[in-house]
C-alpha cells in the first residue's frame, strides 16, 4: 500500500520539516509526500477550487481518499490502524491524505473523502499538521505489528 500526503504550500527547512523527515525515514510503507500550490493571489472561493483542482490532479485513481478536515471524526490511533488493516485487507493500492490551505479543502474534495478525520477541536499549523500525520501512520503500522511503540 503506497500513502501520499498531498498537502497545499511548501514547506521550508526547519522543525516542522525535520520532524516529518524523522517519521517519513521510519515508515514501513512507502510514503510521499507532494506539495501543491497557487501562487497567485486569487480571492477566496477562487483560491480554494484552484487547489482543488491541484490536489485533484495527485490523487491517484483509485486512492482511498482520507481529507483531514476540522469537522473530521476524532479517532484513537487504534481506530486509524483499524483502518489501515482494512485497507490493508482489501487490497487497496494507495491511500491519499489531504491537507489544505489556509481556508480549508473544497467541499467537493470532503464530498469525495472515504474518511475525514482531525487532530482534536482545536485548529493546528498546516504545516505542523504534516509530521504530526506522519507521526500517527507510524504508530498505525507499530500497532499493526504489534511494537510497544503505543501503549493502552
Amino acid at each position: 500500500m503506497r500513502i501520499r500526503i498531498i498537502a497545499v504550500g511548501r514547506a521550508k527547512r526547519g522543525p516542522e520539516q525535520s520532524l516529518y523527515d524523522v517519521y517519513r525515514k521510519r515508515i514501513a510503507w512507502p510514503l510521499e509526500l507532494i506539495e501543491v500550490e497557487e501562487k497567485r493571489p486569487l480571492p477566496t472561493d477562487q483560491r480554494i477550487l484552484r487547489e482543488d483542482e491541484l490536489i485533484r490532479a495527485k490523487i491517484p485513481d483509485g486512492a482511498v481518499i482520507v481529507a483531514m478536515d476540522e469537522t473530521g471524526d476524532d479517532l484513537t490511533s487504534r481506530k486509524l490502524a483499524a483502518r489501515f488493516q482494512d485497507w490493508q485487507d482489501r487490497g487497496v493500492g494507495d491511500v491519499a491524505f489531504l491537507i489544505g490551505g489556509a481556508d480549508g479543502l473544497s467541499d467537493g474534495l470532503k464530498s469525495a473523502a472515504a474518511l475525514k478525520i482531525r487532530f482534536g477541536r482545536v485548529t493546528w499549523p498546516h504545516m505542523l499538521v504534516r509530521p504530526m500525520l506522519a507521526e500517527q501512520i507510524y504508530r498505525c503500522r507499530q500497532i499493526l505489528d504489534g511494537h510497544p511503540y503505543h501503549r493502552d
